[in-house]
C-alpha cells in the first residue's frame, strides 16, 4: 500500500512539474500579448521581465541520525516598483529556478491585478519534506532564513506557504527572523493564529473564488443561486468553494480529488461530504452520490466548471467536450493555451486564475497590515474587505476588456501588467 501511494504522489509531483514549465510558457506568452495591447515600449517591456534579484543559498544541516546533508534554497525577487516581493516558499524535489523565476513574474502580475501594494517574489528549497522529519524541517528552516534574513524584510520581501510548506514552517522562519531583528510579526503571512494569523486566512482562497464567480456571474445576469457547478478539486481551495456554494443556493453536482470522483444531479449535500472526507480521507463510499469516472469530470454538464487542483487540465484532447458555460480557475494556470483557444471559439467564459485565486494573496496582504498595525480584525471585517477587493478587480478588468476589446485574461493581464510599468516610469526607471 505504501508503495503504491508513494507512486501515486511522484506521478502527481510530474504532473505538476510538467504544468509549472507550461505555466513558465503561458505567462511569457500573457505577458507579452498583454505588452503589445498596452503598446509598451520595448526597453521597458524587457526590464519588467529581468528579475530585482535572484537568490541561492546552501543550507546544511544535521540529520537526526549525525550525517550532514546540505540542499539548494532560493529566492527570486522580481519586481518591487509597488512595493515589497511577495510570495510563497515551497518545498519540493524538483525546485527549479526557472520556475521559481515564472511564479516570481506571476506574483507581480497577480498583486497587481488585485491592487495590493505589493510586487512578486517567490523561493524554494530542493527536498522532499515527507522524508524528513519535523525537527529536520525545523533545523532546514532555521538554517535557510538565516542566509536569507538580511535579504527580505517587513518592507521588501515577506514570504509565505506555498506547496509542502504551511503554518508551522512560517512560525519556525517568524522565530529565526525575529532573533536577527527583534519581534516582527509581519515578517510572514500565513502564520498560525496564535502569532498573529489573520482570522478567515484559511478559508480566503475558496471564499475569493466564489466572489469572483458571484461577480462574474452577475455580469451575465444570474447569481449562484439554481445552478450547478462542478469543482475538480477538494482540497483547501475546492472544498471551501463548495460549502460557500451550497451555502448560497448552489448546486454542486460532481466533486473530485486524488481519491476519485461522485456525482449527484440534485446536488451533493456538501457539509456531510466535508465531515465524510475527515473522516474517511476519501470521497469515496459517500451514501449521498454515486461513483464516477474521474476523467469525465470535467465535461459533465454544469453551469460552471472550477478546476482547483492541477495545472494543464483543460487540453485540446478534452477542450471540446467540456459542456459548462463559464469556468472559474481556482487552480494556477489549469487551461492549456490550446485549450483556452478552443473554448473561447466555443464560446465559454474563463474567468483567469490570477484573478480568480487572488483570495489568498489579498488576505495575506490583510495579515500583513494587521500585524503592522498590531491591531487585528475579526473575521467578519477580513471577509468584507475580501469581496470589496474581489468586486473592485473584477470592475477593473471589465473596463480594461473594453480599451482593448479583449477577453478577461488578457483584460486581467493587461490590468496588472500596465499599473506595474505605470509604477516603474513614476519611479524613474532609467536613472
Amino acid at each position: 500500500m505504501c508503495e503504491k501511494l508513494v507512486s501515486v504522489t511522484k506521478s502527481t509531483e510530474l504532473e505538476n512539474d510538467k504544468a509549472d514549465m507550461n505555466a513558465l510558457a503561458a505567462t511569457s506568452r500573457n505577458f507579452r500579448n498583454a505588452a503589445r495591447l498596452l503598446g509598451l515600449d520595448a526597453k521597458i517591456e524587457k526590464s519588467l521581465l529581468i528579475p530585482f534579484r535572484e537568490i541561492k543559498v546552501e543550507c546544511t544541516i544535521p540529520k537526526d541520525d549525525g550525517t550532514l546533508v546540505s540542499y539548494v534554497g532560493f529566492r527570486v525577487q522580481h519586481d518591487n516598483a509597488r512595493g515589497p516581493m511577495k510570495g510563497g516558499i515551497r518545498y519540493h524535489p524538483e525546485v527549479d529556478p526557472d520556475e521559481v523565476n515564472a511564479l516570481a513574474q506571476l506574483m507581480t502580475w497577480k498583486t497587481a491585478v488585485a491592487d495590493l501594494p505589493y510586487g512578486g517574489a517567490k523561493g524554494g528549497i530542493g527536498c522532499t519534506p515527507r522524508e524528513l522529519s519535523k525537527s529536520e524541517l525545523e533545523r532546514l528552516t532555521r538554517v535557510f532564513t538565516q542566509k536569507i534574513h538580511d535579504l527580505i524584510g517587513i518592507h521588501t520581501d515577506v514570504p509565505a506557504p506555498d506547496m509542502g510548506t504551511n503554518a508551522q514552517t512560517m512560525a519556525w522562519i517568524l522565530d529565526e527572523y525575529s532573533k536577527f531583528h527583534g519581534h516582527s510579526p509581519a515578517i510572514v503571512t500565513g502564520k498560525p493564529i496564535d502569532l498573529g494569523g489573520s482570522l478567515g486566512r484559511e478559508a480566503a482562497t475558496g471564499r475569493g473564488v466564489v466572489f469572483a464567480t458571484e461577480a462574474l456571474l452577475a455580469e451575465h445576469g444570474k447569481s449562484v443561486k439554481g445552478l450547478t457547478f462542478v469543482i475538480q478539486g477538494f482540497g483547501n481551495v475546492g472544498s471551501w468553494a463548495a460549502q460557500f456554494l451550497h451555502e448560497k443556493g448552489g448546486k454542486v453536482v460532481a466533486v473530485s480529488d486524488i481519491t476519485g470522483a461522485i456525482s449527484n444531479p440534485n446536488g451533493l449535500d456538501i457539509p456531510a461530504l466535508v465531515k465524510h472526507k475527515e473522516d474517511t480521507g476519501s470521497l469515496l463510499n459517500f451514501s449521498g452520490g454515486d461513483v464516477m469516472n474521474p476523467n469525465e469530470l470535467l465535461i459533465q454538464e454544469c453551469d460552471v466548471l472550477i478546476p482547483s487542483a492541477l495545472g494543464g487540465v483543460l487540453n485540446r484532447e478534452n477542450a471540446s467536450s467540456v459542456r459548462a458555460k463559464f469556468i472559474i480557475e481556482a487552480a494556477n494556470h489549469p487551461t492549456d493555451p490550446e485549450a483556452d483557444e478552443i473554448l473561447s471559439k466555443k464560446g465559454v467564459i474563463i474567468l483567469p486564475d490570477i484573478y480568480a485565486n487572488a483570495g489568498g494573496v489579498t488576505v495575506s496582504y490583510f495579515e500583513w497590515v494587521q500585524n503592522i498595525q498590531g491591531f487585528m480584525w475579526d473575521e467578519e471585517k477580513v471577509n468584507n474587505e475580501l469581496q470589496r477587493y474581489m468586486n473592485k478587480a473584477f470592475q477593473d478588468i471589465k473596463n480594461m476588456c473594453k480599451t482593448h476589446d479583449c477577453n478577461l485574461r488578457m483584460g486581467a493581464f493587461t490590468l496588472g501588467v500596465n499599473r506595474v510599468a505605470r509604477a516603474t516610469l513614476l519611479r524613474g526607471w532609467e536613472a
